[in-house]
């Protein structure tokens, strides 16, 4: 064994100590998760606050007051790149990836760079991953009332005092989801525009105004 170590070059001893030591880490992670206690942190959206507004008067759901308080959605869709697991991952990519070129006889100024491309891909694939298991765990478990306070944008313009739908994007249980949505104002919202949600008409409905 010893041997075999010395016998391998200075460049694969350093790929072999960043492999071996961050799969075992993954390896851990991967347990902690299937057990249940794994640490959530890598997917969970930070920064976001529980609101509810207080209603004078009955639109739906909630009353049509003014909002006081906004929440930007804008970013929450955003891929969360550089977490933990994520850094793990990479390390496992690079160091393996590493280990294999170098022991193919790829030059070292070559395999440096292709391990580092490999690595990043892994980070960006797993944020994009948990993303949309997050957009899937929010979905199966959303109340459209959570989303009353929150700052959107206007996907599909929504028709003035209630004549018809539009669609809008906004923050709901730390997502970043599409929505049906209709407004009191007189003149329609159009796509790109920035949106409040002031109330729930219905099951499906947001009820928004123009920020």
């Amino acid at each position: 064994m010893i041997d075999w170590w010395n016998n391998l070059s200075l460049a694969t001893q350093i790929f072999y100590c960043i492999a071996i030591p961050s799969s075992l880490v993954l390896l851990v992670q991967t347990i902690l998760t299937f057990l249940g206690i794994g640490d959530n942190a890598d997917i969970e959206t930070d920064g976001v606050e529980d609101f509810t507004p207080e209603a004078d008067s009955t639109d739906g759901v909630f009353g049509d007051g003014d909002l006081d308080e906004v929440h930007d959605a804008a970013g929450s869709d955003a891929l969360r790149i550089f977490t933990l697991r994520g850094i793990v991952a990479f390390l496992v990519v690079f160091g393996w990836m590493g280990v294999a070129l170098d022991a193919s006889g790829v030059a070292l100024y070559i395999t440096v760079p292709v391990a580092l491309v490999c690595g990043l891909a892994m980070m960006f694939l797993l944020a994009f991953i948990f993303r949309e298991v997050m957009k899937l765990r929010s979905d199966g478990n959303t109340d459209n009332r959570n989303a009353v306070g929150t700052a959107g944008k206007v996907q599909l313009t929504i028709p003035p005092s209630r004549s018809g739908e539009g669609k809008v994007h906004v923050m709901l249980q730390g997502s970043y989801v599409e929505r049906n949505a209709v407004t009191d104002e007189t003149e329609a919202i159009p796509t790109g525009s920035e949106i409040v949600v002031v109330g729930v008409s219905g099951q499906t409905d947001l009820v928004v105004k123009r920020k």
